[in-house]
């Protein structure tokens, strides 16, 4: 059977999702192509040997609609013969990518891909696919779920409950993820990743002086009394400070066979080892990492403790603990560049972006497995192995 290797991996800057964002005045079309120019342009590969490009990206409306990839592909200058097309697992959506890509390459249908996402917050903000008054779920999920399902923000406070994780350790995960990250910003290890874009040069998320003092003064973020009758055991722990803001920004990874590669003469960052995807309980939402962790280990005949380094979203800082505390995991292997919290959740972009991250951090420690894992709404999750080649 053939592998699939990751070549080339690259991400922008992330910027804040809002108005004053140093990327808002750029349309995600041209975040993403910019994206897939430079992931071409670094990797020397002739775009015509391309066989499709796979991107992510949730918000499917506005300037985010009518196949965004495509379009970023052309913007990007690949040949028109190039295919591409845009899928949607919610924030998993460009792992989601990877794991078409890589399982393409496998199968023999494709000998070159691109998995790749964008979303830009500040000009398609969250939720602007779905019309005030309009239902999204239909009568059969009202039927199933008769109280109701709950906003992501709800689930995380279920989550810590459910855990017993408290306000003190959410926050003080918060500040690691910022410090960790403000450490490999410094040291230039975000350097061969990020492609600067109009002046932009750095994640803008990231807080290095953030303290545990400062977060505790924030209030909660999703209190409502409607959920606290419904719910009394929520404490009411999760803020802004220890959930990941919203971002905008771009990732594209170039996945190939390695005999692609090496015929091409390229050096591979990792091998696409093992890939699962699971559903788990909508109310919950995010607790299907913990089982697409253990599919995957399971499919790939590895166990925990053969793991170098993890990356686990951050999309709230009670997920990855709980995660942490059903796996066991070492906190210390765990997102060691920093996370989402710091670096930012471009929702489409984010799978793509944790690969780019992960693999160029699995490099400079000379780790030999990892392990990536993306909670997502509605009660999914996908997992992946990547083995150093």
């Amino acid at each position: 059977m053939r592998d699939a290797v990751i070549v080339e991996a690259v991400r922008t800057p992330v910027g804040k999702g809002k108005p004053n964002g140093a990327l808002a005045h750029v349309h995600p079309v041209e975040l993403l192509a910019h994206t897939l120019r430079t992931l071409v342009g670094r990797s020397g590969v002739d775009p015509e040997l391309i066989d499709d490009v796979i991107g992510g990206t949730v918000d499917q409306v506005g300037e985010q609609a009518m196949n965004t990839t495509r379009y970023a592909a052309l913007s990007a200058g690949l040949p028109e013969s190039v295919p591409a097309t845009t899928v949607d697992r919610q924030c998993g959506s460009s792992q989601q990518a990877v794991h078409f890509a890589a399982q393409g390459v496998i199968s023999g249908a494709y000998d070159i891909a691109v998995a790749c996402g964008v979303e830009s917050m500040s000009r398609v903000p969250m939720w602007s696919n779905v019309p005030e008054g309009k239902d999204p779920f239909g009568p059969g999920i009202a039927a199933r779920y008769p109280e109701g399902l709950v906003p992501q923000g709800i689930s995380a406070e279920l989550i810590a409950a459910k855990w017993s994780i408290g306000r003190e350790q959410m926050d003080a995960f918060a500040v690691s993820s910022h410090r960790k990250a403000a450490a490999a910003r410094d040291a230039g290890l975000f350097d061969a990743e990020v492609a600067p874009l109009e002046g932009v040069t750095r994640d803008e998320c990231v807080r290095p002086d953030t303290s545990t003092e400062v977060l505790a003064g924030l209030r909660p973020a999703y209190h409502d009394p409607m959920f606290a009758e419904r719910f009394p055991q929520i404490e009411w722990n999760v803020t802004a400070g220890n959930a990941s803001p919203v971002n905008d920004g771009a990732s594209a990874v170039l996945v190939m066979a390695g005999e692609t590669a090496a015929k091409l003469g390229l050096r591979p960052l990792a091998r696409l080892h093992s890939f699962a995807v699971t559903g788990s309980d909508p109310l919950l939402m995010l607790t299907g990492v913990v089982p697409a962790t253990e599919k995957v280990l399971r499919r790939a005949g590895l166990s925990l403790g053969d793991i170098d380094l993890f990356e686990v979203n951050e999309a709230f800082s009670s997920v990855v603990l709980a995660w942490q505390q059903e796996t066991g995991a070492d906190l210390d292997r765990v997102n060691v560049h920093g996370g989402a919290i710091a670096l930012g959740h471009p929702l489409g972009a984010s799978g793509t972006r944790l690969t780019t991250t992960l693999v160029h951090a699995m490099r400079e420690r000379g780790a030999r497995y990892a392990l990536q894992t993306m909670c997502e709404a509605g009660g999914l999750a996908n997992a992946m192995i990547l083995e150093r080649v």
